[in-house]
């Protein structure tokens, strides 16, 4: 880039062709000076001599010191009328020849990959986790299940159990599964990494049903959004109960409230549909029918809706467990690239392209036929098969 810039300095001048490729000039002439050259660091004149280092060394390899700290060795040489060098000058040679490093085995967390999931219709992605409900004592608890399609926000299946165990998990899904017709290579789901989830059973049942397994980062709940919300919903709904008496009341509870909330409960994250309207296919006609009571409504008063006519609220044709995030690009009112400090790869300055924009005089923006032949230099200069598309008007 600097380069670049030197080749077209003089035909356009440094600032026209340091605002087109978002480079401040002085950070042109810094690169212009010619640097001193370094050198050598001066050995103090404490240090050791290589012999005596290596004087040092052998004595560490002693069969006596193998096995002892550097501190220890100091100390015993002392008792012995012998001083090599310093503690710390010990731990330096040991370092230099990798010599010293954590006695105990550290435990090394593996890298977990963020799980990115799509849903462009029912019964392709569930969502499944189990939550504590309060039994009639403290320290009493009653487990539930829930199976979510997060595509339609519907509940597909749902168990509530004295316990947490594997084999009522399998039996929960595999149930759901057939009542739902769920093909093999069809579904795939989503959950974290609790102790029936991640069980040898319900990965057997998973791999037998033809269903794609995903699990959720340690610690991380935004990885399952859809059922977190789903939990909160239940739980701060103005009939929940602070506990619950038995499983069977329990059972009852939820029972109404599964009911209520595919069947009626109008979801803001589908348009403001029921999960049961988007799961089963009847959100398009009700859609229609919404546009045409807003379209009579329009047509009584047109002058009550001022920017245009009113329409109702889509339902999302995409919905994504952690969207992949994409890049931002920019480009110039007429068309043509122009490329900043972000889109090179080096760090933003003064705020990044925003504050680039922002900037007043020859800084803010050059005219097009001033620095035309820069940008084409520039086009040359970027690696195939990258197009960039952006908003316009921005650095």
């Amino acid at each position: 880039m600097i380069q670049t810039i030197a080749d077209v300095n003089n035909r356009l001048g440094v600032a026209p062709a340091c605002a087109a490729m978002g480079l401040a000039r002085s950070s042109f002439y810094r690169q212009q000076r010619p640097r001193p050259a370094r050198t050598a660091r001066r050995r103090p004149p404490r240090a050791l001599s290589p012999a005596e280092r290596q004087t040092a060394l052998a004595v560490l390899h002693e069969p006596r010191f193998v096995d002892r700290a550097p501190a220890q060795v100091y100390t015993q040489l002392l008792d012995e009328g012998r001083y090599v060098c310093s503690e710390r000058t010990l731990y330096r040679i040991l370092e230099a020849h990798q010599e010293v490093r954590e006695r105990r085995d550290q435990l090394r967390h593996p890298v977990y990959h963020k799980p990115e999931l799509l849903a462009t219709a029912p019964n392709q992605v569930w969502s499944w986790d189990i939550t504590k409900l309060l039994g009639p004592v403290k320290w009493t608890y009653y487990y539930l299940y829930v199976l979510l399609d997060i595509f339609s926000r519907y509940v597909t299946g749902w168990l509530l159990a004295t316990q947490e165990r594997a084999a009522l998990a399998t039996q929960l899904i595999e149930e759901t599964c057939r009542r739902q017709g769920i093909a093999s290579g069809q579904l795939t789901t989503h959950t974290d990494r609790g102790s029936s989830m991640t069980s040898k059973p319900v990965a057997l049942l998973l791999a037998d049903l033809g269903i794609t397994k995903s699990l959720s980062r340690p610690h991380t709940s935004n990885d399952n959004p859809f059922s977190e919300a789903h939990f909160k919903t239940l739980k701060y709904q103005p009939g929940f109960p602070e506990r619950f008496g038995s499983l069977q009341d329990g059972r009852g509870h939820c029972r109404t409230f599964f009911g209520w909330y595919n069947t009626e409960h109008r979801h803001s994250g589908i348009g403001m549909m029921t999960p049961e309207a988007v799961h089963y296919g009847r959100a398009p006609g009700i859609l229609a029918a919404r546009q045409r009571t807003l379209d009579q409504a329009f047509a009584r008063h047109p002058e009550r809706f001022v920017r245009n006519p009113p329409s109702p609220r889509d339902v999302p044709q995409e919905v994504w467990i952690n969207p992949p995030v994409k890049k931002p690009t920019h480009q110039d009112a007429q068309g043509s690239t122009i490329v900043t400090r972000a889109d090179i790869g080096g760090p933003p300055r003064f705020g990044g392209p925003r504050a680039v924009a922002s900037r007043t005089g020859a800084h803010r923006r050059c005219s097009l036929n001033a620095t035309g032949r820069c940008l084409k230099v520039v086009d040359r200069l970027r690696p195939p098969g990258r197009v960039e598309r952006g908003r316009r008007g921005a650095y």
